[in-house]
């Protein structure tokens, strides 16, 4: 009985679990006797939820260093580089064109082409060290052109969120301008292979106000951000926005004349007027005129606006008497009435002080 019971288990075991190794030998189409391995798994080899979930939409490209993993094969499941042609190098099937293909797009093809040599491979590919994404900012943002975001330092400091998303972009590019339509964000992104490509809208106000995530886009290398002007601007909205982490941190506006500390002045952004003012010292009050106040301003069309604003300390965020302030704004701060006749007069007497002040020396010495 142990005997019969032994030979059972022998050929159960033998049906459900085939041993690594075990090859068959078959001819291919050149008449080559080749040997197919059989690693049929007992069950799937998955990635954890959340790291699936992050490293869906990636794109493999040039610089990018990946974990194929073949099952039942592990002298062939290692660490290879995406080459500057866009292909992996693997053993037995050569060069694989990967460039712009997802994980799970690029398993497949791998899979595919070691069907000649394994019988139902099961293929299993992770990024171990992503190249850096070469990503375009234009539009309204402070600093727009093209960007090399790299992940790699992420990954290094213990980050596996590897994503790039638009506002990290847009905080590369030094943040969004004051002028930005922040509901009509778009990213044009081209097509993998070549073609027509897609924009893909986001609205970063969504972001802010509802916490959507699913605005802030995850970037694939080759994208671009469109940041619009705004036609309108809602004052409303211009402290909620500055706020925000796609914002410069700060921006440089020129206090000039009679205030307590004129020069340059660091304040954040969309900061109003009044409080302009107030950082750099506020009006001199023996000197200043503290009626009006004049703003100039460079346009983005190169223009320069100059005009006079009555100051009101008691108002809130507005264009008329407190508008927010732009970078490179300057605000000049007059004379008053009385301090500028004093200093005419005494532009006028100074010299005649001097001839005063020489008489007195000479009649002294007499």
């Amino acid at each position: 009985m142990k005997q019969i019971t032994a030979v059972f288990l022998a050929i159960f075991t033998s049906i459900l679990f085939v041993p690594e190794g075990v090859a068959e030998e078959r001819q291919n189409d050149s008449g080559i006797v080749v040997s197919q391995f059989d690693v049929q798994p007992s069950g799937s080899v998955l990635l954890a939820p959340e790291r699936a979930s992050q490293l869906s939409s990636y794109t493999l490209g040039h610089g990018d260093r990946v974990v194929v993993d073949i099952f039942g094969l592990p002298d062939y499941s290692q660490e290879y580089g995406v080459l500057a042609d866009g292909t992996l190098n693997l053993p037995l099937v050569g060069s694989i064109y990967v460039n712009g293909l997802t994980l799970t797009q690029a398993s497949r093809a791998i899979e595919e082409r070691y069907q000649a040599f394994v019988r139902r491979p099961v293929v299993t590919l992770d990024v171990q060290r992503p190249r850096p994404l070469q990503i375009a900012v234009v539009g309204e943002v402070n600093r727009p052109g093209t960007y090399s975001i790299a992940t790699v330092e992420r990954a290094a400091q213990g980050d596996r969120d590897q994503r790039i998303n638009v506002t990290t972009a847009i905080s590369q590019a030094g943040g969004i301008t004051q002028l930005a339509d922040v509901r009509n964000v778009q990213v044009y992104r081209p097509a993998p292979m070549g073609g027509d490509g897609e924009y893909l809208n986001a609205n970063l106000w969504d972001l802010l106000r509802q916490g959507d995530l699913s605005q802030d886009l995850t970037l694939r290398d080759g994208d671009t951000i469109i940041v619009p002007e705004a036609s309108l601007v809602d004052d409303a909205e211009i402290t909620e926005v500055a706020s925000a982490n796609f914002s410069p941190e700060t921006i440089d506006v020129y206090v000039v004349g009679e205030v307590g500390n004129p020069g340059v002045v660091q304040i954040k952004p969309n900061t109003p007027l009044n409080q302009a003012l107030l950082a750099a010292g506020g009006f001199d009050l023996i000197r200043a005129s503290r009626g009006t106040v004049r703003l100039v301003r460079l346009n983005p069309d190169g223009t320069v606006s100059d005009r006079s604003i009555a100051v009101d300390f008691a108002a809130s965020v507005n264009d008329q008497t407190n508008p927010a302030m732009r970078p490179n704004d300057t605000i000049l701060v007059g004379r008053s009435a009385l301090t500028s006749v004093t200093d005419t007069l005494d532009q006028i007497f100074s010299p005649l002080r001097g001839v005063f002040d020489f008489v007195r020396i000479i009649d002294g010495n007499d």
